[in-house]
């Protein structure tokens, strides 16, 4: 017969395996719990399945043939193969196993929150597999709602697609990126409103998504509508048309460690728009190693009395739970 018997089970390469190494049916049997006779059964049992003697019965103690041999180094290579998939498939449960693929905007990686976060979760999650790109935040959210991407970290605010949960989980500060000839890049700025005659360049984004918006209502804010050219790509962009001349950019604080020849970032007075980095996953998410990492997120966000929400990050914020509004 062969090892494809209906009859055979693992128990039976378990007591075989306990018999060798105890060499005696007495100590095996308590070993694993069972009385002498039964172990007699099942080995019994397992050499019809194997259809050979797997015991030298002419020779005192217990003695293997070559069959028997053969047999013991298999199965205790069978036995730790099962140990060792029965360990995975319970760590796929917990979420400690598993692959996350992450979406991020770049400025969300100046601030610390992408790097950190993720540093944090392999630290408890080695064996969980993640996998980081690149993306424009509109992208990120669909790819979300599609099931094509796990979790992403955007910048507030931007239309949510159904099924997708956001929350705000960092609020910076605005400062004026200008180039190093400008009139403002040794003086303070006491309001914004002293850069209203500016052209301001932000990435392509329609005017209520991210920076765009961001710089909207901080120019309504100071009282004059900004001429905005949303012509950049990506931060790498801004700089470059800012170092330039061909105008001037609000980015969040967290930009300014980023130092750059021929820019220069001045903080802004009197203004009280943030920019907020927000992160994104789907409602109702079933992988577990997502969930972990979704969990293990949260727990770094705690309500305050105020009922608004706080993470501890390495830039200071008063972040908020959205499902709509904020990006």
């Amino acid at each position: 017969m062969a090892l494809t018997d209906p009859g055979f089970e693992l128990r039976h390469l378990r007591y075989f395996v306990t018999l060798v190494e105890e060499r005696n049916f007495e100590r095996a049997a308590a070993r694993l719990g069972i009385a002498q006779p039964g172990l007699s059964q099942q080995i019994r049992s397992l050499e019809k399945i194997v259809g050979t003697p797997l015991l030298d019965r002419s020779r005192r103690g217990v003695q293997l043939t070559h069959s028997g041999e053969t047999l013991f180094q298999e199965a205790r290579k069978v036995l730790a193969q099962t140990e060792a998939t029965v360990a995975a498939i319970n760590r796929a449960g917990r979420g400690e196993s598993g692959r996350i693929s992450i979406g991020y905007v770049a400025s969300a990686a100046y601030s610390g929150a992408v790097v950190g976060s993720i540093r944090d979760f392999k630290r408890h999650y080695p064996h969980v597999e993640v996998e980081l790109q690149e993306m424009e935040l509109r992208q990120q959210l669909q790819r979300i709602a599609d099931g094509l991407l796990d979790f992403g970290y955007i910048r507030a605010p931007a239309p949510i697609p159904p099924g997708v949960s956001v929350q705000v989980v960092l609020r910076e500060p605005l400062v004026a990126m200008v180039s190093a000839d400008h009139e403002f890049s040794e003086r303070a700025i006491d309001t914004l409103a002293r850069l209203a005659d500016n052209t301001f360049i932000t990435p392509r984004q329609p005017p209520e998504v991210g920076f765009h918006r961001n710089t909207l209502q901080a120019c309504r804010e100071a009282g004059f509508e900004p001429s905005v050219k949303a012509i950049a790509h990506d931060f790498t962009e801004i700089a470059a048309l800012v170092g330039i001349g061909t105008g001037i950019a609000l980015v969040p604080q967290s930009m300014s460690r980023v130092e750059l020849p021929d820019i220069h970032y001045r903080p802004l007075q009197s203004v009280t728009v943030t920019s907020d980095v927000a992160i994104a996953y789907r409602k109702g998410e079933s992988s577990p190693a997502t969930k972990a990492f979704i969990g293990r997120y949260r727990q770094k966000i705690s309500p305050p009395a105020s009922g608004e929400m706080v993470v501890k990050a390495p830039v200071s914020g008063e972040p908020s739970d959205t499902d709509g509004s904020e990006k």
